[in-house]
Protein backbone atom coordinates (compact mmCIF):
# COMPACT_ATOMS: atom_id res chain seq x y z
CA UNK A 1 0.00 0.00 0.00
CA UNK A 2 2.13 2.30 0.82
CA UNK A 3 4.77 1.44 -1.87
CA UNK A 4 1.61 2.27 -4.22
CA UNK A 5 1.10 5.48 -2.89
CA UNK A 6 4.81 6.51 -3.30
CA UNK A 7 4.74 5.51 -6.64
CA UNK A 8 1.89 7.63 -7.84
CA UNK A 9 4.05 10.32 -5.99
CA UNK A 10 0.70 10.83 -3.26
CA UNK A 11 0.66 10.92 -0.06
CA UNK A 12 -2.05 8.99 1.88
CA UNK A 13 -4.22 12.56 2.97
CA UNK A 14 -3.76 13.68 -0.54
CA UNK A 15 -4.89 10.14 -1.89
CA UNK A 16 -8.24 10.39 0.90
CA UNK A 17 -9.14 13.94 -0.43
CA UNK A 18 -9.03 12.90 -3.89
CA UNK A 19 -11.39 10.36 -2.81
CA UNK A 20 -13.74 12.16 -1.10
CA UNK A 21 -14.33 14.46 -4.00
CA UNK A 22 -14.49 11.59 -7.00
CA UNK A 23 -17.75 10.46 -4.56
CA UNK A 24 -19.66 13.58 -4.27
CA UNK A 25 -19.34 14.21 -7.92
CA UNK A 26 -22.31 13.54 -9.61
CA UNK A 27 -23.55 14.19 -12.84
CA UNK A 28 -26.21 17.80 -13.30
CA UNK A 29 -28.91 16.07 -15.22
CA UNK A 30 -29.50 12.79 -13.09
CA UNK A 31 -29.87 15.01 -9.79
CA UNK A 32 -32.71 17.09 -11.86
CA UNK A 33 -34.64 14.61 -12.76
CA UNK A 34 -34.76 12.59 -9.18
CA UNK A 35 -36.38 16.28 -7.90
CA UNK A 36 -38.80 16.26 -10.24
CA UNK A 37 -39.37 12.50 -9.46
CA UNK A 38 -39.58 12.93 -5.85
CA UNK A 39 -41.65 16.09 -6.36
CA UNK A 40 -44.17 13.83 -8.81
CA UNK A 41 -44.59 11.36 -6.16
CA UNK A 42 -45.28 13.54 -3.07
CA UNK A 43 -47.77 15.33 -5.09
CA UNK A 44 -49.69 12.18 -6.51
CA UNK A 45 -49.39 10.76 -3.06
CA UNK A 46 -50.96 14.34 -1.59
CA UNK A 47 -53.30 13.71 -4.30
CA UNK A 48 -54.45 10.09 -3.34
CA UNK A 49 -54.80 11.31 0.14
CA UNK A 50 -56.69 14.03 -0.59
CA UNK A 51 -59.18 11.77 -2.50
CA UNK A 52 -58.90 8.29 -0.67
CA UNK A 53 -59.21 9.78 2.92
CA UNK A 54 -62.61 11.57 2.09
CA UNK A 55 -63.84 7.97 -0.13
CA UNK A 56 -62.73 6.11 2.89
CA UNK A 57 -64.60 7.93 5.38
CA UNK A 58 -67.42 8.09 3.29
CA UNK A 59 -66.92 3.97 2.93
CA UNK A 60 -67.54 3.43 6.42
CA UNK A 61 -71.02 4.90 5.87
CA UNK A 62 -72.07 2.58 3.48
CA UNK A 63 -72.46 -1.24 3.32
CA UNK A 64 -73.08 -3.01 -0.73
CA UNK A 65 -72.09 -6.35 -2.57
CA UNK A 66 -72.14 -7.54 -6.04
CA UNK A 67 -74.32 -10.56 -4.53
CA UNK A 68 -77.83 -9.11 -5.07
CA UNK A 69 -80.03 -9.12 -8.24
CA UNK A 70 -83.44 -8.23 -9.51
CA UNK A 71 -86.19 -10.12 -7.71
CA UNK A 72 -90.27 -10.47 -8.63
CA UNK A 73 -93.36 -12.52 -8.33
CA UNK A 74 -93.93 -15.17 -10.74
CA UNK A 75 -96.94 -16.72 -11.69
CA UNK A 76 -97.27 -19.85 -12.91
CA UNK A 77 -100.23 -20.52 -14.82
CA UNK A 78 -101.34 -24.12 -15.18
CA UNK A 79 -105.01 -25.33 -15.36
CA UNK A 80 -107.49 -26.92 -12.77
CA UNK A 81 -108.82 -29.56 -15.18
CA UNK A 82 -107.89 -31.60 -17.89
CA UNK A 83 -108.35 -31.82 -21.43
CA UNK A 84 -107.24 -30.65 -24.67
CA UNK A 85 -106.68 -26.84 -25.57
CA UNK A 86 -108.81 -25.23 -28.07
CA UNK A 87 -107.66 -21.90 -28.64
CA UNK A 88 -104.28 -20.15 -27.26
CA UNK A 89 -104.71 -16.23 -27.14
CA UNK A 90 -101.41 -15.72 -24.83
CA UNK A 91 -98.32 -14.64 -26.81
CA UNK A 92 -94.85 -14.82 -25.77
CA UNK A 93 -93.33 -11.81 -23.85
CA UNK A 94 -96.51 -9.72 -24.62
CA UNK A 95 -98.21 -7.65 -21.78
CA UNK A 96 -101.40 -8.52 -20.75
CA UNK A 97 -103.75 -7.18 -17.94
CA UNK A 98 -105.56 -8.65 -15.03
CA UNK A 99 -108.89 -10.81 -16.61
CA UNK A 100 -107.20 -11.30 -19.80
CA UNK A 101 -108.18 -14.74 -21.75
CA UNK A 102 -104.81 -16.54 -22.13
CA UNK A 103 -106.33 -20.11 -23.33
CA UNK A 104 -108.86 -22.22 -23.45
CA UNK A 105 -110.00 -26.02 -23.08
CA UNK A 106 -112.64 -27.65 -25.24
CA UNK A 107 -115.66 -27.01 -23.21
CA UNK A 108 -117.70 -29.90 -24.39
CA UNK A 109 -117.16 -32.86 -22.19
CA UNK A 110 -118.05 -30.42 -19.44
CA UNK A 111 -120.92 -28.96 -20.64
CA UNK A 112 -122.62 -32.62 -21.15
CA UNK A 113 -121.65 -32.88 -17.53
CA UNK A 114 -123.03 -30.03 -16.18
CA UNK A 115 -126.52 -31.12 -18.23
CA UNK A 116 -125.88 -34.72 -16.29
CA UNK A 117 -125.70 -32.46 -13.24
CA UNK A 118 -129.12 -30.67 -13.75
CA UNK A 119 -130.81 -34.06 -14.37
CA UNK A 120 -129.47 -35.41 -11.20
CA UNK A 121 -130.65 -32.44 -9.58
CA UNK A 122 -134.30 -32.61 -11.11
CA UNK A 123 -134.28 -36.17 -10.19
CA UNK A 124 -133.15 -35.73 -6.62
CA UNK A 125 -135.64 -32.91 -6.24
CA UNK A 126 -138.76 -35.29 -7.58
CA UNK A 127 -137.61 -37.97 -4.63
CA UNK A 128 -137.66 -35.37 -2.26
CA UNK A 129 -140.89 -33.75 -2.58
CA UNK A 130 -142.02 -38.14 -3.07
CA UNK A 131 -140.86 -38.70 0.27
CA UNK A 132 -142.26 -35.64 1.64
CA UNK A 133 -146.04 -37.12 0.26
CA UNK A 134 -144.68 -40.26 1.42
CA UNK A 135 -144.32 -38.52 5.13
CA UNK A 136 -147.77 -36.72 5.27
CA UNK A 137 -149.63 -40.26 3.95
CA UNK A 138 -147.76 -42.85 6.53
CA UNK A 139 -148.84 -40.01 9.53
CA UNK A 140 -152.40 -40.26 8.38
CA UNK A 141 -152.33 -43.95 7.68
CA UNK A 142 -150.53 -44.93 11.38
CA UNK A 143 -152.98 -42.33 12.86
CA UNK A 144 -155.76 -44.32 11.52
CA UNK A 145 -154.33 -47.35 11.95
CA UNK A 146 -153.90 -46.93 15.26
CA UNK A 147 -157.46 -45.87 15.99
CA UNK A 148 -158.60 -48.88 14.38
CA UNK A 149 -156.62 -51.54 16.02
CA UNK A 150 -157.44 -50.05 19.29
CA UNK A 151 -161.40 -50.02 18.47
CA UNK A 152 -160.69 -53.78 17.51
CA UNK A 153 -159.00 -54.63 20.43
CA UNK A 154 -161.96 -52.89 22.67
CA UNK A 155 -164.77 -55.15 20.15
CA UNK A 156 -162.38 -58.40 20.55
CA UNK A 157 -162.17 -57.99 24.22
CA UNK A 158 -166.31 -57.65 24.44
CA UNK A 159 -166.53 -60.85 22.35
CA UNK A 160 -164.21 -63.11 24.17
CA UNK A 161 -166.13 -61.26 27.56
CA UNK A 162 -169.66 -62.11 25.87
CA UNK A 163 -168.23 -65.85 24.88
CA UNK A 164 -167.18 -66.41 28.54
CA UNK A 165 -170.43 -65.13 29.88
CA UNK A 166 -172.26 -67.88 27.03
CA UNK A 167 -170.07 -70.70 28.43
CA UNK A 168 -170.95 -70.17 32.27
CA UNK A 169 -174.64 -69.78 30.63
CA UNK A 170 -174.58 -72.61 28.74
CA UNK A 171 -172.80 -74.79 30.95
CA UNK A 172 -175.93 -73.97 33.36
CA UNK A 173 -177.70 -74.82 31.56
CA UNK A 174 -176.34 -78.28 30.81
CA UNK A 175 -176.42 -79.00 34.60
CA UNK A 176 -180.03 -78.03 34.73
CA UNK A 177 -180.72 -80.33 31.97
CA UNK A 178 -179.26 -83.28 33.80
CA UNK A 179 -181.09 -82.35 36.51
CA UNK A 180 -184.11 -82.53 34.35
CA UNK A 181 -183.46 -85.83 33.08
CA UNK A 182 -182.53 -87.03 36.37
CA UNK A 183 -186.15 -86.29 37.58
CA UNK A 184 -187.25 -87.60 34.50
CA UNK A 185 -185.31 -90.71 34.60
CA UNK A 186 -186.67 -91.54 38.29
CA UNK A 187 -189.85 -90.74 37.27
CA UNK A 188 -190.15 -92.75 33.82
CA UNK A 189 -188.73 -95.90 36.60
CA UNK A 190 -191.49 -95.42 38.76
CA UNK A 191 -193.52 -94.93 36.83
CA UNK A 192 -192.76 -97.68 34.73
CA UNK A 193 -192.73 -99.91 37.87
CA UNK A 194 -196.20 -98.80 38.25
CA UNK A 195 -197.19 -100.12 35.32
CA UNK A 196 -195.59 -103.55 35.19
CA UNK A 197 -197.61 -104.22 38.88
CA UNK A 198 -200.47 -102.50 37.52
CA UNK A 199 -200.36 -105.49 34.82
CA UNK A 200 -199.80 -107.77 36.88
CA UNK A 201 -202.78 -106.70 39.25
CA UNK A 202 -204.64 -106.48 35.72
CA UNK A 203 -204.46 -110.59 35.58
CA UNK A 204 -205.46 -110.81 39.07
CA UNK A 205 -208.40 -108.75 38.04
CA UNK A 206 -207.82 -106.36 40.75
CA UNK A 207 -207.54 -103.11 38.74
CA UNK A 208 -209.59 -101.22 36.60
CA UNK A 209 -208.88 -101.01 33.27
CA UNK A 210 -209.45 -97.36 33.62
CA UNK A 211 -206.36 -97.61 36.43
CA UNK A 212 -204.52 -99.76 34.06
CA UNK A 213 -204.90 -97.10 31.31
CA UNK A 214 -203.72 -93.91 33.61
CA UNK A 215 -200.73 -96.10 34.17
CA UNK A 216 -199.48 -96.83 30.59
CA UNK A 217 -200.32 -93.19 29.60
CA UNK A 218 -198.05 -92.22 32.65
CA UNK A 219 -195.53 -94.33 31.66
CA UNK A 220 -195.05 -92.90 28.36
CA UNK A 221 -195.52 -89.70 29.27
CA UNK A 222 -192.25 -90.09 31.28
CA UNK A 223 -190.79 -91.76 28.97
CA UNK A 224 -191.31 -88.89 27.08
CA UNK A 225 -190.16 -86.83 28.96
CA UNK A 226 -187.20 -88.76 29.84
CA UNK A 227 -186.26 -89.12 26.17
CA UNK A 228 -186.46 -85.21 25.66
CA UNK A 229 -184.71 -84.13 29.00
CA UNK A 230 -181.55 -86.53 27.17
CA UNK A 231 -181.95 -84.39 24.02
CA UNK A 232 -181.72 -81.18 25.68
CA UNK A 233 -178.50 -82.44 27.62
CA UNK A 234 -177.50 -82.85 23.80
CA UNK A 235 -178.07 -79.89 22.82
CA UNK A 236 -176.87 -77.94 25.92
CA UNK A 237 -173.79 -79.41 25.09
CA UNK A 238 -173.44 -78.92 21.53
CA UNK A 239 -174.10 -75.29 22.38
CA UNK A 240 -171.63 -75.66 25.43
CA UNK A 241 -169.32 -76.39 22.60
CA UNK A 242 -170.40 -73.45 20.62
CA UNK A 243 -169.79 -70.98 22.62
CA UNK A 244 -166.36 -72.81 23.29
CA UNK A 245 -165.76 -72.48 19.89
CA UNK A 246 -167.01 -68.91 19.73
CA UNK A 247 -164.46 -67.88 22.84
CA UNK A 248 -161.64 -69.55 21.33
CA UNK A 249 -162.37 -67.59 18.20
CA UNK A 250 -162.81 -64.23 20.25
CA UNK A 251 -159.16 -64.91 22.05
CA UNK A 252 -158.07 -65.44 18.46
CA UNK A 253 -159.35 -62.41 17.52
CA UNK A 254 -158.28 -60.52 20.41
CA UNK A 255 -154.50 -61.88 19.80
CA UNK A 256 -154.70 -60.66 16.06
CA UNK A 257 -156.31 -57.24 17.15
CA UNK A 258 -153.34 -56.91 19.59
CA UNK A 259 -150.67 -57.87 16.92
CA UNK A 260 -151.91 -55.18 14.58
CA UNK A 261 -152.23 -52.37 17.47
CA UNK A 262 -149.04 -53.40 18.50
CA UNK A 263 -148.23 -52.82 14.92
CA UNK A 264 -150.01 -49.82 14.86
CA UNK A 265 -148.36 -48.67 17.99
CA UNK A 266 -145.16 -48.35 16.07
CA UNK A 267 -146.27 -45.45 14.02
CA UNK A 268 -144.04 -43.08 15.07
CA UNK A 269 -141.20 -45.29 14.16
CA UNK A 270 -142.71 -45.42 10.61
CA UNK A 271 -142.94 -41.75 10.97
CA UNK A 272 -139.59 -41.12 12.01
CA UNK A 273 -138.13 -43.47 9.46
CA UNK A 274 -140.46 -42.19 6.27
CA UNK A 275 -138.74 -38.90 7.70
CA UNK A 276 -135.53 -39.79 7.70
CA UNK A 277 -135.97 -41.05 4.66
CA UNK A 278 -137.25 -37.48 3.48
CA UNK A 279 -133.67 -36.45 5.04
CA UNK A 280 -131.71 -38.82 3.29
CA UNK A 281 -133.42 -37.49 0.02
CA UNK A 282 -132.91 -33.84 1.49
CA UNK A 283 -128.85 -34.41 1.81
CA UNK A 284 -128.75 -35.87 -1.97
CA UNK A 285 -130.17 -32.66 -3.25
CA UNK A 286 -127.56 -31.13 -1.16
CA UNK A 287 -125.25 -33.16 -3.11
CA UNK A 288 -126.39 -32.80 -6.54
CA UNK A 289 -126.12 -28.93 -6.22
CA UNK A 290 -122.90 -29.55 -4.89
CA UNK A 291 -121.96 -31.80 -8.15
CA UNK A 292 -123.90 -29.12 -10.07
CA UNK A 293 -122.08 -26.13 -8.73
CA UNK A 294 -118.59 -27.95 -9.31
CA UNK A 295 -119.77 -29.27 -13.07
CA UNK A 296 -120.13 -25.24 -13.22
CA UNK A 297 -116.68 -24.39 -12.00
CA UNK A 298 -115.05 -27.27 -14.06
CA UNK A 299 -116.95 -25.44 -17.30
CA UNK A 300 -115.58 -22.33 -15.94
CA UNK A 301 -112.51 -23.59 -15.76
CA UNK A 302 -112.02 -24.24 -19.58
CA UNK A 303 -110.77 -20.70 -19.92
CA UNK A 304 -108.23 -19.84 -18.11
CA UNK A 305 -107.20 -15.87 -17.36
CA UNK A 306 -105.35 -13.99 -15.79
CA UNK A 307 -104.39 -13.15 -12.44
CA UNK A 308 -102.58 -10.36 -12.42
CA UNK A 309 -100.73 -7.73 -14.61
CA UNK A 310 -97.29 -8.38 -16.42
CA UNK A 311 -95.58 -10.32 -18.85
CA UNK A 312 -96.31 -13.57 -20.88
CA UNK A 313 -93.11 -15.94 -20.06
CA UNK A 314 -92.18 -19.29 -21.04
CA UNK A 315 -95.23 -20.49 -23.10
CA UNK A 316 -95.26 -24.23 -23.71
CA UNK A 317 -98.48 -24.99 -24.63
CA UNK A 318 -100.46 -25.20 -28.49
CA UNK A 319 -103.71 -25.58 -29.48
CA UNK A 320 -104.87 -29.40 -30.10
CA UNK A 321 -102.91 -29.96 -26.65
CA UNK A 322 -103.44 -32.47 -24.17
CA UNK A 323 -103.11 -30.73 -20.59
CA UNK A 324 -103.28 -32.50 -17.36
CA UNK A 325 -104.38 -30.88 -13.98
CA UNK A 326 -101.20 -28.65 -12.93
CA UNK A 327 -99.17 -28.92 -15.74
CA UNK A 328 -96.96 -25.56 -16.18
CA UNK A 329 -98.37 -23.85 -19.08
CA UNK A 330 -96.91 -20.68 -19.17
CA UNK A 331 -95.87 -17.88 -16.79
CA UNK A 332 -96.64 -14.46 -15.68
CA UNK A 333 -94.04 -11.55 -14.52
CA UNK A 334 -95.54 -8.82 -12.76
CA UNK A 335 -94.30 -5.70 -13.39
CA UNK A 336 -93.35 -4.64 -9.48
CA UNK A 337 -89.82 -6.06 -8.97
CA UNK A 338 -87.30 -5.53 -5.97
CA UNK A 339 -83.92 -6.42 -5.21
CA UNK A 340 -82.28 -8.99 -3.06
CA UNK A 341 -79.09 -8.15 -1.72
CA UNK A 342 -77.11 -11.15 -0.07
CA UNK A 343 -74.93 -9.07 2.83
CA UNK A 344 -72.37 -10.35 4.49
CA UNK A 345 -73.66 -11.40 8.34
CA UNK A 346 -70.47 -8.78 9.04
CA UNK A 347 -72.00 -6.42 7.20
CA UNK A 348 -75.67 -5.65 9.04
CA UNK A 349 -74.12 -4.53 12.59
CA UNK A 350 -75.60 -0.85 11.64
CA UNK A 351 -78.20 -1.89 9.24
CA UNK A 352 -81.91 -1.79 9.55
CA UNK A 353 -85.20 -1.37 7.51
CA UNK A 354 -86.18 2.08 6.16
CA UNK A 355 -82.65 3.32 5.62
CA UNK A 356 -81.73 4.80 2.06
CA UNK A 357 -80.31 2.60 -0.74
CA UNK A 358 -78.78 3.50 -4.11
CA UNK A 359 -78.82 1.12 -6.41
CA UNK A 360 -76.85 0.73 -9.76
CA UNK A 361 -77.82 -1.93 -12.21
CA UNK A 362 -75.66 -3.96 -14.32
CA UNK A 363 -77.62 -3.64 -17.45
CA UNK A 364 -77.55 0.46 -17.21
CA UNK A 365 -74.30 1.46 -15.15
CA UNK A 366 -74.64 5.24 -15.68
CA UNK A 367 -78.17 5.21 -13.89
CA UNK A 368 -78.39 5.17 -10.29
CA UNK A 369 -81.48 4.20 -8.51
CA UNK A 370 -83.22 4.78 -5.06
CA UNK A 371 -84.44 2.82 -2.85
CA UNK A 372 -84.34 1.93 0.95
CA UNK A 373 -84.53 -1.31 2.61
CA UNK A 374 -87.85 -3.06 3.30
CA UNK A 375 -87.05 -5.67 5.46
CA UNK A 376 -84.44 -8.41 6.89
CA UNK A 377 -84.28 -11.75 6.41
CA UNK A 378 -84.77 -14.23 9.71
CA UNK A 379 -82.32 -16.78 8.66
CA UNK A 380 -79.08 -17.02 6.40
CA UNK A 381 -79.38 -18.47 3.28
CA UNK A 382 -77.72 -21.86 3.82
CA UNK A 383 -80.40 -22.32 6.54
CA UNK A 384 -82.99 -22.41 4.02
CA UNK A 385 -80.86 -24.38 0.91
CA UNK A 386 -82.20 -27.71 -0.52
CA UNK A 387 -79.27 -29.69 2.25
CA UNK A 388 -78.80 -26.98 5.11
CA UNK A 389 -74.99 -27.32 6.78
CA UNK A 390 -74.88 -29.63 9.50
CA UNK A 391 -71.88 -28.04 11.80
CA UNK A 392 -71.69 -30.14 14.21
CA UNK A 393 -70.55 -33.40 11.97
CA UNK A 394 -67.07 -33.46 10.36
CA UNK A 395 -64.47 -30.38 10.64
CA UNK A 396 -65.69 -27.57 11.18
CA UNK A 397 -64.92 -24.66 8.87
CA UNK A 398 -66.05 -21.18 9.77
CA UNK A 399 -67.84 -19.87 6.98
CA UNK A 400 -69.22 -16.11 6.42
CA UNK A 401 -72.62 -16.22 5.71
CA UNK A 402 -75.01 -13.97 3.84
CA UNK A 403 -78.52 -13.14 4.91
CA UNK A 404 -81.12 -11.88 1.99
CA UNK A 405 -82.07 -8.15 2.69
CA UNK A 406 -85.23 -7.22 0.60
CA UNK A 407 -84.97 -3.65 -1.06
CA UNK A 408 -87.62 -1.64 -2.10
CA UNK A 409 -87.93 0.79 -5.13
CA UNK A 410 -88.72 4.73 -4.16
CA UNK A 411 -89.26 6.35 -7.39
CA UNK A 412 -91.46 4.02 -9.84
CA UNK A 413 -90.90 6.60 -12.23
CA UNK A 414 -87.12 5.80 -12.59
CA UNK A 415 -88.21 1.91 -13.27
CA UNK A 416 -91.05 2.99 -15.98
CA UNK A 417 -88.51 3.41 -18.69
CA UNK A 418 -86.60 0.24 -18.21
CA UNK A 419 -86.13 -3.19 -18.46
CA UNK A 420 -86.01 -4.42 -14.77
CA UNK A 421 -86.47 -8.22 -14.64
CA UNK A 422 -85.98 -10.68 -12.24
CA UNK A 423 -82.18 -12.33 -12.13
CA UNK A 424 -81.19 -8.71 -13.58
CA UNK A 425 -77.68 -8.51 -10.92
CA UNK A 426 -77.03 -4.98 -9.34
CA UNK A 427 -75.19 -3.40 -7.20
CA UNK A 428 -76.75 -2.02 -3.88
CA UNK A 429 -75.53 0.62 -1.94
CA UNK A 430 -76.85 0.77 2.05
CA UNK A 431 -76.32 4.11 4.20
CA UNK A 432 -76.08 2.47 7.15
CA UNK A 433 -75.17 6.12 8.90
CA UNK A 434 -78.77 7.26 7.86
CA UNK A 435 -81.87 7.40 10.04
CA UNK A 436 -84.34 4.80 9.38
CA UNK A 437 -86.89 6.40 7.64
CA UNK A 438 -91.08 4.96 7.86
CA UNK A 439 -91.90 4.26 4.51
CA UNK A 440 -95.48 2.24 5.22
CA UNK A 441 -93.07 -0.92 7.14
CA UNK A 442 -92.61 -1.79 10.55
CA UNK A 443 -89.53 -1.34 11.64
CA UNK A 444 -88.41 -4.58 13.13
CA UNK A 445 -86.56 -5.40 16.24
CA UNK A 446 -83.16 -7.67 15.66
CA UNK A 447 -79.54 -6.96 15.70
CA UNK A 448 -79.79 -3.94 13.05
CA UNK A 449 -81.68 -2.08 15.56
CA UNK A 450 -78.47 -2.80 17.97
CA UNK A 451 -76.79 0.05 17.61
CA UNK A 452 -79.66 2.32 16.94
CA UNK A 453 -81.40 1.77 20.63
CA UNK A 454 -77.62 2.27 21.81
CA UNK A 455 -77.34 5.85 20.67
CA UNK A 456 -80.93 6.45 21.73
CA UNK A 457 -79.86 4.94 25.70
CA UNK A 458 -82.83 2.35 25.08
CA UNK A 459 -82.36 -0.44 27.66
CA UNK A 460 -83.47 -4.18 26.23
CA UNK A 461 -86.48 -5.19 27.48
CA UNK A 462 -86.47 -7.99 29.60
Amino acid sequence: MTQTIQKNGMTPGEMESEMDVDASWKPPGLSRRKKIIRRGVAGLAFLALALGIPYFIRSLSYESTDDAFIDGDIVPISPRVSGHVARVHAIDNKAVHTGDLLLELDARDFEARLDAAKAVLEAAKAAHQARNIAVELTKITSTAELDEARDNVEAAKAAVQKAGASIVLSRAEVDQARADADSATARHQRYATDLKRYREMEKARTVSPQDLDHAVADEQISAAALTAAEKKITTQNARVQETEAALKAADANLRQADARLAAAMAAPQRIKQSSSQAEVSSADIDKAKAELAQARLNLFYTKIYAPSDGYVTKKSVESGQFVQTGQSLLAIVPRAVWVIGNFKETQLRRMQPGQPVRIVVDTYPRLSFHGHVDSIQRGTGARFSLLPPENATGNYVKVVQRIPVKIVFDRPEEITDVLLTPGMSVVPKVNVDARAVSSGTSTESGSGRAPAAEKNGAAAAP
